[in-house]
């Protein structure tokens, strides 16, 4: 910066390389921009990548668990529980469906996954499913939620958004793979990232085949089935959706995840130094325990302030120090839209504590210690200064 500031170290960063570029750039050279043979064969790919039988590619995070909650039978008047510590699109996607979003806790600031237990006391004989949103790309416990949910004939649905490589604990198994359905992102700010988009995964035949025809329309045939002399027309089934991913963003996604290993093996070498480095500060811990990063997807860098009162003003410190954070979430209760429920307490307390880091697979040594030079001097200026 001209100004004398330092230069501005942003909360994530997505750098494309040329071979990349060009698979974009490729797709739009070849006239075909609707789902296509790219999206065919990314679906393909990350299907293999996690080991599921169907992959279906979406518009959006969004429009998958939408489409999940239909195949697993929410209609109106049913619930669906999902953690208040997420972000609101979870919730959003029970009501498409005209059914109730349940809310409920979430284990603690050790812990900012869905507590089970919390969950088995929300069950009522409206539940259809149960959605665990694994954090930051740190597993939920699917084995104890799963047993819930065979225990009272619901669905397990995973939002796993932040999780496109990460797995449970003493499993190779990918998260997104144990319940009826698994819904992830590719936007902008994701681990895998096309801008826009998102997937259905399933090993379900009924399940992918209702996510394929509701994406387009409920239409019997797509425009590249009719391309290529598959049907001459087409019947309209059901209600249907737009929720169509477009050519070029699955062309970029293939390209992208030959490379997600290593990307997120740089956020796990990034996460294990802010974690040992945290781990001497007074004022602010990191959630989870050191063992369960080799697992995780390392999505993004959460941090509990141990004063609430002490979260803003330390983000306005680190942001004059030229270092951008963030909050990751507030708690859908307390949205206007979903107001009204009994008090989550440690949901409450995740929200006004939460400090997310900058945290991206090119983010440079020099440029972490910055991010932690500005922590330090910013809970050292502002200890003390609110009464406790």
């Amino acid at each position: 910066m001209g100004d004398g500031r330092e230069r501005l170290i942003p909360l994530f960063d997505v750098e494309l390389t040329t071979e990349e570029i060009e698979a974009a750039a490729d797709t739009l050279r070849s006239g075909w921009l609707t789902m296509g043979p790219r999206t065919e064969q990314f679906e393909q790919d990350f299907a293999a990548h996690l080991g599921c039988r169907h992959a279906v590619a979406v518009s959006s995070c969004t429009a998958a668990l939408h489409l999940a909650y239909l195949a697993a039978g929410v209609r109106p008047g049913d619930e669906v529980i999902v953690p208040a510590i997420t972000f609101v699109a979870t919730a959003a996607a029970v009501r498409y469906c005209g059914a109730t979003p349940v809310l409920a806790d979430v284990r603690g600031e050790h812990d900012l996954n869905l507590d089970p237990d919390d969950v088995a006391a929300r069950i009522t004989p409206r539940t259809k499913a149960i959605c665990a949103v694994h954090y930051a790309g740190f597993a939920a416990d699917v084995v104890r939620l799963g047993e819930l949910c065979d225990e009272h004939g619901l669905a397990l649905i995973e939002d796993a958004a932040h999780a496109p490589s990460a797995t449970a604990p003493e499993s190779e198994r990918k998260l997104g793979t144990y319940g009826l359905a698994g819904c992830f992102s590719f936007f902008s700010n994701k681990v895998l990232s096309c801008g826009e988009g998102g997937l259905l995964a399933t090993d379900d035949d009924e399940v992918a085949a209702l996510a394929r025809s509701r994406r387009s329309h409920a239409m019997t045939s797509g425009t590249w089935d009719r391309h290529r002399g598959h049907s001459a027309g087409y019947d309209v089934l059901d209600l249907g959706f737009n929720y169509r991913i477009d050519e070029p963003r699955a062309a970029l996604l293939a390209a992208r995840l030959p490379s997600l290993e290593h990307n997120i093996a740089a956020r796990r070498e990034l996460v294990h130094r802010y974690r040992a480095e945290i781990s001497g500060l007074d004022g602010v811990s990191a959630p989870f325990a050191d063992e369960e990063v080799e697992r995780s997807s390392c999505y993004v860098m959460p941090t509990m302030v141990e004063d609430p009162e002490l979260r803003e003003p330390l983000r306005a410190r680190m942001l004059e120090r030229g270092v951008q954070t963030s909050v990751l979430y507030p708690a859908i209760h307390e949205f206007t839209a979903y107001a009204g429920g009994e008090s989550l307490p440690h949901s409450e307390r995740v929200a006004r504590a939460e400090l997310t880091l900058p945290l991206f697979p090119t983010l440079a040594e020099a440029d972490q210690e910055r991010v932690l030079e500005a922590l330090r001097e910013g809970l050292s200026e502002l200890r003390g200064t609110v009464p406790a």
